[in-house]
């Protein structure tokens, strides 16, 4: 896996960079680390290989949302670092199960993507406002029904899952890019994922980490063309 270093906390890991880019990160706390995401296999190797380079455990894992290139990986990163916490919004965790089923105030669009079965189950079901380490979960719906991202509080690094991708161009989660058409094509709901991008943008996040594509610094020029192409696509 390719590993960067973004800022004071934050390190992105990236299986098949120049392929099939997939993203997770590990989040630096005084406690030990947060790995977000954990790409389509274990990534337990590199995270056990970053974090003895670092001197800190791995105390967390947090999840974006259940699709399998996010969550394929957790069970081996489990077994690896036994005792880890594992957490997942509440409304993806009923996705993780297995059940696509949608409440009646939902939109009524099937549930797209990859979803694989686990043997494990997460440990915390998070919802808005919740903090995991430093990082304030917020809802992020759109590309599934309940993604959330995160909000690391001390820098404003905005861990987005696939509400956006930056592979092949910023894109909203459901906008077609030719390069790299793949998170589109598993996006459950546009209008949903288009009202999550502006929801973000309105954060100000200083940095955008995303599961496909590279971190952006300074996002909000970027975010802003983003939203506004995904608005005249989507109308």
């Amino acid at each position: 896996m390719r590993i960067t270093r973004h800022g004071a906390h934050l390190v992105q890991l990236t299986r098949y960079p120049a392929v099939f880019p997939m993203n997770c990160y590990l989040v630096l706390e005084d406690d030990g680390l947060t790995l977000v995401d954990s790409t389509m296999s274990s990534p337990a190797a590199d995270v056990a290989a970053e974090a003895q380079n670092l001197r800190l455990e791995l105390r967390r894992i947090a999840l974006t949302h259940a699709h399998g290139d996010h969550i394929g990986g957790v069970a081996g990163a489990r077994e690896r670092f036994p005792g880890v916490e594992i957490s997942i919004g509440e409304r993806e965790a009923r996705l993780l199960a297995g059940d696509k089923t949608l409440d009646k105030e939902e939109p009524q669009t099937p549930v797209k993507g990859w979803f694989m079965k686990v043997e494990w189950r997460p440990d915390r079901l998070l919802k808005p406002g919740d903090r995991v380490g430093s990082l304030e979960v917020v809802a992020a719906a759109g590309h599934t029904p309940g993604q959330v991202a995160f909000l690391d509080v001390r820098d404003r690094s905005l861990i987005a899952g696939d509400a956006m991708q930056t592979r092949g161009g910023i894109a909203v989660s459901g906008r077609v890019v030719p390069l790299f058409p793949f998170p589109a094509l598993a996006t459950w709901h546009k209008p949903s994922a288009l009202a999550t991008a502006e929801t973000l943008r309105r954060l100000d996040p200083a940095r955008l980490a995303v599961g496909h594509g590279d971190v952006l610094e300074a996002p909000a020029e970027a975010m802003d063309r983003a939203i506004e192409s995904a608005r005249r696509a989507f109308a």
